[in-house]
């Protein structure tokens, strides 16, 4: 075979490939946008819409899969994998918010690295739905959602693969436990001072006449 024949058959597959990547680009694209805007409602509350939201966005996943089908390069690409993580932060913030059990990465269409990587970010994001829980008051709650990060951070800290495998899982589990401690602090903070407010009001009701 002519060095041309076979120069013509690699273009032919680069051209596949490269299709693949402009699909896939423009749908990892929508896919970070509408996970981005779940995230938003479930932190208002508005589980009904996150949840449509992430029907979505499992369309925009089903298109990256059939993109992506033949270009393994793609699918595992960079770009590919961090929107599939935030696809998979989207999930476990909105599961988390709203107490039903967590999907796991095989349920949602997500690698275990993506997956790893999306769980660790949405406990990390649980810190905002905390801290406006304690300025309403909602303390048990916060406590709740603290417990979550923590057995999060216990699970994360227990996957030891080379970074190259993880896609970065340790930066992830270290940044998380950096927001964890914080947040405890918080909850603590505020559970003192719930038990100080209680006290006082205990001593109050002594000292009336």
């Amino acid at each position: 075979m002519s060095i041309e024949h076979i120069v013509a058959g690699c273009v032919v597959q680069l051209e596949s490939i490269h299709a693949a990547r402009e699909r896939t680009i423009a749908a990892t694209r929508v896919l970070v946008r509408q996970s981005a805007n779940s995230i938003r409602a479930a932190h208002r509350g508005d589980f009904v819409t996150a949840r449509h939201l992430l029907d979505l966005a499992g369309e925009v996943v089903a298109e990256i899969n059939d993109a992506t089908a033949g270009a393994i390069e793609v699918r595992y690409a960079g770009y590919t994998q961090d929107a599939l993580k935030e696809y998979a932060e989207a999930h476990l913030v909105l599961a988390f918010l709203s107490g039903e059990e967590p999907p796991t990465g095989e349920v949602i269409g997500v690698e275990p690295a993506a997956y790893l990587n999306g769980l660790a970010e949405a406990a990390s994001e649980l810190r905002r739905a905390i801290l406006d829980g304690l300025r309403r008051g909602e303390v048990e709650r916060s406590e709740r959602l603290l417990e979550i990060m923590d057995n999060v951070y216990g699970s994360l800290i227990t996957v030891d693969y080379p970074e190259a495998i993880t896609g970065g899982l340790r930066r992830a589990t270290d940044a998380l436990r950096a927001v964890l401690e914080r947040t405890r602090g918080d909850v603590t903070a505020a559970i003192r001072q719930e038990q100080l407010t209680a006290a006082m009001r205990a001593l109050e009701g002594r000292l009336e006449p």
